[in-house]
């Protein structure tokens, strides 16, 4: 999804060079009386210590509210609000056609997705890889089958990415996530042309377990959201196509929607239209998009909605 659009004009405003900054016109957000009982969430692994940091500060106002979070694939948010298991099914994609309808066909209506947070999902290597770029072409050779980006041949060793001496003959090490993940459905749509990947990519159940591979493997190379970025890894430049100069993962780069792989975070909740939604979750969700919702965002290693996209988030749950 195209950023440019939504956060073109506001980086002057947010003071974002560089480094991330919060929008200080977000709302504080103000607890209310008569809340209390059970929130489950299940869904994104990417999500899942957002959701368990906003529930600690959730629960700071709430001390009677009890909250579960399961955070194994944005795969399994869709089914758990069918079957009424979660309240809250964070994913880190939109949801398919095929989920909605399967919602729909339940409910009558459509689910109801709320933006939380930005990312800028990364290409990583070895901290000590002298690689710093890639076009986007270059990634899908990498890592797919069928190269539908275009590149003219397979890429599998350092060499042919024009590393030389010991690392020349080095094969590619490939790290990524499974089926169940948002981020795998992502990166297959976005980096890989809705390719097949590659046999040899090292599937990981869940995004830390990419970047640990990645730190302990010097050959390696890995995608995963820019909240899991450690020391031990570096996130490469990226180049929308061939010749184009690459695109850092800088904060600036996200919010003008010129780093290629920055995309929504989501909640997606059942609201049935010209309903309220219940209390609990409404006031979870404002919690989220409020200034202290936002500074756990950036604590997170994610990007923090800005004032004016939390207010149209806000909106749509009729909470403003």
């Amino acid at each position: 999804m195209k950023l440019s659009a939504c956060f073109g004009l506001l980086l002057m405003n947010l003071g974002l060079l560089g480094q991330v900054k919060l929008d200080q016109e977000l709302p504080l957000y103000a607890p209310t009386s008569g809340i209390s009982g059970n929130l489950n969430s299940v869904g994104s692994d990417t999500l899942n210590n957002l959701m368990t940091l906003w529930a600690e500060g959730f629960q700071k106002a709430y001390p009677n509210v009890k909250i579960q979070v399961e955070g194994k694939g944005s795969s399994t948010a869709p089914p758990a609000l069918i079957a009424g298991t979660a309240q809250l099914g964070p994913m880190s994609r939109e949801m398919k056609a095929t989920e909605i309808d399967e919602f729909e066909k339940k409910f009558g209506y459509r689910p109801l997705a709320v933006k939380v947070a930005i990312d800028a999902l990364a290409v990583y290597v070895h901290k000590d890889c002298p690689l710093e770029s890639l076009s986007m072409q270059k990634v899908d050779a990498i890592f797919s089958k069928g190269r539908k980006g275009g590149y003219a041949e397979d890429l599998a060793s350092w060499g042919q990415l024009g590393l030389t001496g010991d690392w020349a003959e080095r094969p590619l090490s490939l790290y990524g996530r499974n089926s169940a993940s948002g981020t795998y459905g992502y990166f297959k749509e976005h980096a890989i042309w809705k390719g097949d990947f590659k046999d040899s990519v090292k599937e990981q159940p869940g995004s830390a377990a990419v970047v640990q591979g990645i730190a302990s493997d010097l050959y390696a190379m890995g995608y995963s959201g820019i909240g899991y970025r450690t020391s031990e890894v570096k996130a490469l430049k990226l180049s929308p196509k061939e010749g184009v100069a690459a695109i850092s993962t800088d904060p600036e780069n996200v919010y003008a929607g010129k780093y290629p792989l920055a995309r929504f975070l989501y909640v997606y909740v059942k609201r049935a239209p010209n309903s309220p939604m219940d209390p609990l979750t409404r006031e979870f969700l404002r919690f989220v998009l409020s200034k202290e919702g936002q500074e756990i965002v950036i604590k997170d290693g994610y990007l923090p909605m800005t004032s004016k996209l939390a207010a149209q988030a806000l909106d749509h749950f009729g909470a403003n």
